[in-house]
């Protein structure tokens, strides 16, 4: 058996895989489904390695205006069929941040690593600041922004850098948010959940509700953090967990995906044993839906079965529910392992 395609594993930017013409599922329809949502503030939970920061990536390059320019990023693929998508392309000034990097078990290093990140995206728009239509106030409070910030300045960082980008580039902003809840499950694991969530809130109000400058805005993880904790005052907030119809195809390969892609690698011949491993998820109404990373890495390991899903990630919140959860959630975990969940372990490879 041997692969007809090329796999770059574990590559989460999207314009690096189209341009070095490596393997790659089309998820455009997620850019069309969600612009014609229009929903303000979207919040997509989806478990670890099913594509969210490589969608999120993707929806940088199709909106931003650094992009401007880069249809060969997107000829060929679904979203590019349709002129009025065509000409959405490049056309916003667009924030992307991730939170992935925020892991650590004290609340004030979570805040300098979460500020890090702010004083990061500044650093790369810095250079709108030489425009004559800002005042030497604007740079100074521009200048201010950096990990050593006090909080109160992290907390509407975000919104001040959608007023410059407003009256920069004459548009709202599109903010990206790439796993949220990285720093929130550290802090409840660490014990300081309550300092974590009370500065959450004030970035989160600030960065999404309170926010004039806001064309649209995406928010991804793999847990739902409970509304009433930090995302209190977002009544903008349009959540959708993986029982939600919307965009149920857009994280996740689908069988039709799987199959086609194996066909294009040669190992055609392999679907139903592919299908026993790796088949098992369901999102919405989609059911049949495979991990991406086990699908990439069996293609890349040309046809070499193994539980590569299971070794992506750590177990931390759920032992931790199990130690201090209430007898619902322990009796929820007991039906599992005692055979409910025998479907899906035996397929979450």
């Amino acid at each position: 058996m041997g692969s007809r395609i090329s796999v770059n594993i574990g590559e989460q930017r999207f314009d690096r895989l189209i341009e070095g013409n490596k393997f790659y599922v089309d998820k455009t329809g997620f850019i069309r489904e969600w612009w014609e949502n229009g929903s303000t503030v979207t919040l997509i939970t989806r478990p670890r390695r099913f594509g969210k920061t490589l969608n999120m990536s993707m929806m940088e390059c199709f909106f931003s205006n650094k992009y401007a320019g880069r249809s060969d990023l997107f000829e060929g693929l679904s979203v590019w069929r349709e002129k009025k998508f065509r000409e959405l392309q490049g056309d916003f000034p667009v924030i992307f941040m991730s939170f992935a990097g925020v892991k650590t078990g004290d609340a004030g290093e979570m805040k300098t690593a979460v500020k890090h990140v702010i004083a990061k995206v500044y650093d790369a728009y810095s250079d709108i600041m030489e425009a004559d239509i800002f005042s030497d106030r604007n740079r100074a409070e521009f200048a201010e922004v950096s990990k050593n910030m006090d909080d109160v300045t992290a907390y509407t960082a975000m919104n001040s850098l959608c007023g410059y980008l407003k009256k920069y580039y004459g548009k709202d902003v599109i903010i990206l948010l790439d796993e949220y809840d990285t720093p929130m499950q550290e802090a409840w694991l660490s014990g300081y959940w309550q300092e974590a969530a009370d500065f959450f809130r004030g970035f989160f109000d600030n960065t999404f509700k309170t926010n004039p400058c806001l064309c649209r805005g995406i928010i991804t993880g793999i847990t739902r953090v409970s509304k009433e904790s930090i995302f209190s005052d977002l009544n903008n907030l349009d959540v959708i967990t993986t029982t939600s119809e919307e965009y149920a195809a857009a994280f996740g390969f689908t069988e039709e995906e799987v199959f086609r892609a194996l066909d294009d690698a040669g190992l055609g011949a392999e679907k139903q044993e592919v299908k026993r491993w790796y088949d098992g998820f369901t999102f919405g109404i989609c059911t049949d839906i495979y991990n991406p990373w086990s699908i990439t890495s069996f293609i890349g390991k040309k046809g070499r079965y193994d539980a590569y899903w299971a070794n992506t990630g750590g177990n931390g919140l759920v032992s931790s529910l199990l130690q201090c959860g209430s007898p619902e959630v322990k009796k929820t975990m007991e039906l599992l392992l005692q055979g409910a969940g025998k479907k899906f372990y035996r397929r979450a490879g």
